[in-house]
């Protein structure tokens, strides 16, 4: 019998995380996420090719938030030489505005901008308005965890509530 996505917040157990999305490198930024806005996650998605996946995990992580956030949040965040600042608000319109064009950097071999379907997931699950600022970066890899990073800190800053 094959599992849906599951998703759960975990906000008095920071550190404790189980991640598996079938995308060793989104596992990895999703750890990075958890780790910078302070709270536990776990998220298990069912297996499947790995652009699927990634919309899933945002999809799955979204839902999960949505009764958590109260209006908005901002979080900026460094990896490396990369810079990022994340603004997000509670809204009736899903949107995701970014600088940062990730789509020829096929981040764990995939076809398409990894941050970039992912945030498309969360944004439309959550009911956000996400908006992606890269000030600084060159490494695509620390460009992720930069805006992953900033989007953990921004999610803490939405006021995760019980």
């Amino acid at each position: 019998m094959k599992r849906g996505p599951a998703a759960q917040i975990v906000l008095d157990r920071a550190g404790e995380n189980s991640i598996a999305t079938g995308v060793a490198v989104l596992d990895h930024l999703l750890l990075e996420l958890a780790e910078a806005g302070n709270f536990g996650l776990r998220l298990e998605i069912a297996p499947d090719e790995p652009e699927a996946e990634v919309d899933k995990a945002g999809a799955t992580l979204g839902a999960a938030l949505r009764p958590l956030l109260g209006r908005r949040g901002v979080g900026i965040a460094a990896a490396e030489e990369a810079l990022a600042m994340v603004v997000l608000e509670v809204s009736d319109k899903a949107l995701v505005a970014s600088n940062a064009d990730l789509t020829s950097t096929n981040a764990g071999g995939l076809r398409t901008d990894l941050a970039a379907a992912f945030l498309r997931g969360l944004a439309e699950e959550a009911g956000l308005t996400i908006h992606v600022r890269l000030f600084e970066g060159q490494d695509s890899q620390h460009v992720l965890e930069a805006i992953f990073k900033a989007l953990g800190v921004a999610l803490a800053d939405a006021r995760l509530k019980e």
